[in-house]
């Protein structure tokens, strides 16, 4: 029997810095892995693909509308086969990558499905072969998440397909309907979009991405619809007929009334993703759940059972890949004795889009409803002079501070590279900064980011461009 200081259950972004953090201590550690490849979701089939999709698909489309203003004379073919080829060959030098960290940091790699099997010990069933088992001072549970399904609608990943169908589609649809308007839905119905397909979101709720500041959830549906996508917000699926050639999707408001009938050729559901738990053996080690199904740990990401941690979509927080790198570094050292900690106030969100979407801290409906008095920053990408010169003038950059003390509560950005931006701010807002630190930071010119600036003086009404 393998003997290890720390086993991971999970290889995806959590799991495999949880282990290379874990190594670099000096833990001896091993990996547990039920696919074929490491990486698990986000390498395999989603973060990695989908921006593979994105960046090839937003080039598409510049060239087929933006190259012409700039004196560009071009005509692209799309080639569906080739474009996937080419991001599954940006898929495969990733998870290799990991691979190669496993090897360089000597980490033990084990496939097959990772279970609790006693105390401070690990089963792994491979798919073939003879099952092993490992001991394990510490298990870290990173086993990730899965996607929601509706009780009525079967996905066959062909024609109704969730986010990983929708990244292998072989040719591009002609009606997509995409169900749910969060970020993997407007980031898959943009690609598809942008390659030539009439894209139709539904959303439940009033209106999407709803748990970003409204103000730019407002904004990015606007200039969504101008790009050609349509919505139906407070509006639900109730089912999906694929007995025919073309799928009939029903739809009904959400707060009642008349149902009606729409025809796609492919439908996504994207309605959101659960913690991924089954086959841990958690039940029959103790280990204690939410009624969420989440497992439950402390500040410490320990479970109720000595030795058995948890990081990532499997416990309560938002479910993002760098959300579970954080806490699989500090999961790490917490069990090699050091002071592992997350800041959950400065985790940020994007929407990879164009524009894109990207926010950290709290929304003003968020503070509105905690009764915290603050100031408001806004600056539009109209008033930037690279923005202008570049024809990317959509969108605009907002700071909420403290009204008594200046500190940066939320920084919200919608408009290009709004992802790379926003690291700026949650930079600031890890070292408790105030509007104030960022309006008296020299920001190079000429620079998208000078926006950030401009709105952290317009906190105190001091823009200058605008």
């Amino acid at each position: 029997m393998a003997a290890y200081d720390v086993v991971v259950i999970g290889t995806g972004p959590g799991g495999y810095v949880a282990a290379i953090r874990a190594a670099q201590l000096g833990l001896k550690t091993a990996v547990v892995e039920k696919w074929a490849t490491f990486g698990g979701t986000c390498l395999n089939v989603g973060c990695i693909p989908s921006k593979a999709l994105l960046h090839a698909s937003e080039l598409y489309e510049e060239a087929r509308h933006g190259f012409a203003e700039m004196g560009i004379a071009v005509d692209p073919k799309l080639d569906v086969a080739k474009m996937l080829k080419f991001k599954d060959e940006g898929v495969e030098g990733n998870t290799k990558g990991v691979e190669f960290l496993f090897k360089k940091n000597k980490i033990d790699t084990f496939i097959g499905t990772g279970a609790i099997s006693g105390k401070n010990k690990v089963k792994v069933t491979p798919d073939e072969g003879e099952p092993q088992e490992l001991d394990a001072k510490n298990i870290i549970l990173a086993s990730g998440s899965d996607i929601v399904r509706l009780p009525n609608i079967e996905i066959d990943e062909k024609r109704v397909v969730s986010s990983t169908g929708a990244l292998t589609l072989p040719e591009v649809p002609k009606r997509m309907l995409v169900i749910g308007g969060g970020v993997i839905g407007l980031e898959l119905g943009s690609v598809w979009r942008r390659l030539g397909a009439d894209v139709t979101v539904v959303e439940f709720l009033d209106r999407i991405v709803p748990l970003e500041d409204k103000e730019i959830s407002r904004q990015f549906e606007r200039i969504l619809k101008k790009q050609g996508m349509n919505f139906r917000t407070k509006t639900k699926v109730a089912g999906v007929d694929a007995s025919g050639s073309v799928l009939k999707v029903t739809l009904e408001p959400a707060d009642g009334g008349d149902a009606e009938t729409v025809e796609a050729d492919v439908v996504l559901v994207s309605i959101g993703r659960k913690p991924y738990t089954e086959g841990l053996g958690l039940e029959a080690a103790g280990v204690e759940m939410d009624n969420k199904g989440r497992i439950k740990t402390d500040d410490y990401f320990r479970t109720n059972v000595e030795g058995v941690y948890a990081i990532g979509d499997v416990k309560d927080g938002p479910m993002l890949a760098h959300k579970a790198e954080d806490e699989g570094v500090a999961a790490a050292e917490i069990i090699a004795g050091q002071a592992g900690h997350v800041n959950y106030d400065a985790i940020p969100n994007v929407v990879y889009t164009y524009p894109e979407v990207a926010s950290v801290g709290k929304t003003e409906e968020v503070l509105k409803e905690e009764g915290t008095a603050y100031k408001v920053g806004k600056f539009p990408f109209t008033a930037n002079g690279r923005a202008k010169v570049n024809r990317t003038t959509e969108g605009f950059v907002k700071i909420l501070a403290d009204k008594k003390t200046d500190r940066v509560l939320g920084v919200h950005i919608i408009g290009p590279d709004a992802g790379t931006m926003i690291g700026e701010a949650v930079l600031g807002m890890e070292f408790g900064a105030a509007a104030e630190d960022i309006a008296r930071t020299c920001h190079a010119h000429p620079t998208l980011s000078e926006s950030v600036k401009e709105a952290a003086l317009a906190v105190d009404g001091n823009a200058i461009h605008m």
